[in-house]
């Protein structure tokens, strides 16, 4: 603001000066001294920052510009309108105010000038409303700023503590785990490993007095220890997921990211014993799936996609189904090629439809 201004005051003074130096009735050396002290006293207004000087200041360069209008050249008086602006509030209705108050002079000067003032007083008022809109406009945008920063940094700060909160859950879970499988492997394998211990220590005693006892000991102490490797078995068998657990969590993970972060609707669903699904094939179907995924959210213009996981008798489909705008000629790029030559490392195969929006089928064989 205060730099349009004074490229105003700049203008002026130039005209100022250009229209003086064809002027025969000029006083040079006065001319130059109220010019250099108009150029102090706005300079000073532009460089302090207290509402209250700042108004002495414009008052000092208002009775200056009146003062070199009767005494050093009447052009001066076109400086009043920039000064009177300056002076007092920026509201509406204050600078429809300033805007009468700065047309008085208008009778008092002669005809010639008081164009030229008019012209400067309409110019100023137009150039003081756009500085104040401007200046509204950046205030409200910084306003913004600030709030988006505030909203940003709480945020973050409730990321973080959902961080926090989810590293400790993780920590006690596993804790929880921990102790879950220690007491579980004291109370079913710990006491078999004791038990035949004990068999193996009497066996040992009774080895050279009485054989035949010392046998039944060793069988029971065989007898035992294969109780507890099926323990171990079973444990461990519990203990790990199963592949179709953690296929399908797995791709819920991918379906429910992608969905929230391009704002679609993706429907999942499943059908027959995935439990005869590999990890292998596991691993194409999520592959295949997300590549079918990122060609969606990148070329479709799709408002839902659909995913189904059918096993059948001998096969097992895998559909990713958009609404988008399809295409009528298929052009394989890397990104069919690549679902291709995974599909066909375990004999599947790939298909691609975009008559009716666009889907990817994949086809792997079932091993029993």
């Amino acid at each position: 603001m205060e730099l349009r201004i004074m490229m105003s005051k700049l203008i002026i003074v130039g005209f100022i000066i250009y229209r003086c130096m064809y002027s025969e009735h000029v006083k040079i050396p006065l001319l130059v001294f109220c010019l250099l002290i108009y150029f102090c006293i706005n300079l000073s207004i532009a460089i302090i920052k207290k509402r209250t000087v700042k108004k002495v200041f414009t008052i000092i360069s208002m009775l200056l510009s009146v003062f070199s209008y009767f005494e050093v050249e009447p052009l001066f008086i076109l400086l009043l309108p920039l000064n009177i602006y300056e002076c007092g509030g920026d509201t509406l209705r204050f600078r429809r105010v300033k805007f009468g108050i700065s047309l008085v002079p208008i009778i008092l000067i002669d005809e010639q000038l008081a164009a030229i003032y008019g012209l400067t007083t309409a110019f100023s008022y137009l150039l003081f409303s756009m500085t104040k809109q401007d200046a509204t406009r950046i205030e409200k945008l910084e306003n913004q700023v600030d709030q988006t920063r505030k909203n940003i940094y709480t945020l973050t700060k409730k990321l973080n503590e959902n961080k926090e909160y989810m590293r400790q859950s993780q920590y006690t879970f596993q804790l929880e785990e921990r102790n879950r499988l220690s007491q579980e492997i004291h109370d079913k394998i710990g006491h078999s490993m004791t038990g035949t211990l004990i068999q193996l220590e009497a066996a040992k005693r009774l080895l050279e007095k009485d054989k035949q006892k010392a046998a039944e000991l060793l069988q029971n102490a065989i007898h035992i220890s294969k109780e507890g490797i099926e323990k171990i078995r079973w444990t461990l068998k519990n203990i790990k997921p199963s592949p179709e657990q953690m296929g399908v969590n797995r791709l819920k993970l991918l379906i429910d990211e992608c969905s929230a972060r391009n704002h679609i609707q993706i429907s999942f669903l499943y059908q027959g014993d995935l439990d005869v699904i590999s990890h292998i094939q596991w691993k194409i179907i999520f592959e295949n799936m997300t590549e079918a995924l990122t060609n969606t959210m990148k070329y479709a213009k799709a408002t839902h996609v659909s995913i189904n996981i059918h096993v059948l008798n001998t096969l097992i489909k895998v559909e990713v189904k958009d609404n988008g705008k399809g295409h009528g000629k298929i052009k394989k790029g890397m990104g069919i090629i690549g679902m291709e030559e995974r599909a066909a490392t375990v004999h599947g195969k790939v298909i691609v439809d975009g008559s009716n929006g666009f889907s990817v089928t994949t086809l792997l064989p079932k091993y029993e």
